[in-house]
């Protein structure tokens, strides 16, 4: 329970809570080695992941964290490893599986490191890791921790798993709102599949669906599939730079979803996200939310509102542009990023 200081265990045939297993408040996720023995539990906000002994439920080693946001954790299918990412520095961690459950590498990764998981492959196993900041998924050795190939893959890339046979890895992408599929033979996109919006987490079940009529209750993605998409970038871009924010706009209806997923800014800072009347930042702003980046320089910000009606009106005297400021609401600076045309 990220909100609460505690994991709760759950009969498997009865769905009912048995016991809570005590941990710092914010556990972030949970898994089991391959062999059950062990559960793993990192920590969204605190610095310690917590092992256990499913046997008697009891805490038998605490691993340190280098921050405290910890949003994706797995063990690798051998049993010997487990990764974890650290979304706020943009780091991700391996520590040994089994005792004494002592660290074993950090690697830097890149700014919004969101999900790990691993590809069991005739050339060894490998762990993709997704990096929402820089819109791409980084591959590494388990023997010798070496990066292999760096796959972009589209907007926000979040939650990833391998298939069954471990011939492919899928991604969501969560600002693009499509899956991924790459092939780990080649570690290339091989095919973009529209899912509906901002997917995160995702869980691959080999022939959950073997026969055609498993899939008669599927339906067509309707108001989920609309999205508008849009991109913020320095007012001093230089040539050849991507835009470093990328922005989707949800559709529920009237209103949108916004979110953000802002890079390239200096760490630790507030900033603010706001329409101005001007398509360089120096018209009169409207503030729309408030963040403060994490140590990579970057954060994920969210905001409702009939937004896209006014960043795409027609009308040109009805038209805001976003933009990003830093300051405080009360107080903004000159606008550092702008929306693109």
């Amino acid at each position: 329970m990220r909100g609460e200081n505690y994991i709760s265990v759950i009969d498997a045939q009865s769905f009912k809570e048995t016991t809570r297993i005590e941990v710092p408040p914010g556990p972030g996720m949970q898994i089991f080695s391959p062999d059950g023995k062990y559960g793993y539990i990192c920590s969204s906000f605190n610095p310690e992941t917590d092992v256990v002994s499913v046997a008697d439920r009891q805490i038998v080693a605490k691993v340190k964290q280098e921050s405290p946001f910890c949003p994706n954790i797995a063990a690798s299918p051998d049993g010997e490893q487990v990764w974890f990412t650290l979304k706020d520095t943009g780091k991700t961690q391996v520590f040994n599986a089994k005792p004494p459950f002592n660290p074993i590498k950090t690697i830097d990764t890149g700014p919004i490191t969101n999900h790990v998981n691993f590809a069991r492959t005739a050339k060894g196993t490998f762990a993709y890791i997704t990096i929402g900041g820089t819109n791409e998924v980084k591959v590494f050795r388990t023997d010798d921790f070496s990066q292999v190939a760096t796959i972009p893959v589209g907007n926000l890339p979040h939650g990833v798993w391998p298939s069954g046979d471990g011939t492919r890895i899928y991604v969501g992408l969560e600002n693009a709102d499509a899956l991924a599929a790459i092939d780990t033979a080649t570690n290339k996109v091989i095919a973009n599949i529209p899912i509906g919006q901002a997917p995160q987490a995702i869980a691959y079940v080999p022939n959950a669906a073997p026969n055609p009529d498993d899939r008669q209750n599927l339906q067509a993605l309707g108001v989920a599939g609309q999205v508008a998409h849009l991109a913020l970038a320095p007012k001093k871009e230089t040539k050849g730079d991507k835009p470093p924010t990328s922005v989707s706009l949800f559709d529920q209806g009237l209103i949108q979803v916004l979110q953000a997923s802002v890079t390239g800014l200096e760490p630790k800072q507030h900033y603010v996200l706001a329409l101005t009347d001007r398509a360089d930042g120096t018209g009169t702003a409207q503030p729309l939310a408030a963040f403060t980046t994490n140590p990579a320089g970057s954060a994920i910000v969210n905001v409702t509102g009939p937004i896209r009606q006014i960043v795409q009106s027609s009308a040109k005297a009805e038209r805001r542009c976003l933009v990003i400021a830093p300051g405080e609401p009360s107080k903004l600076g000159t606008a550092v990023q702008v929306q693109t045309p």
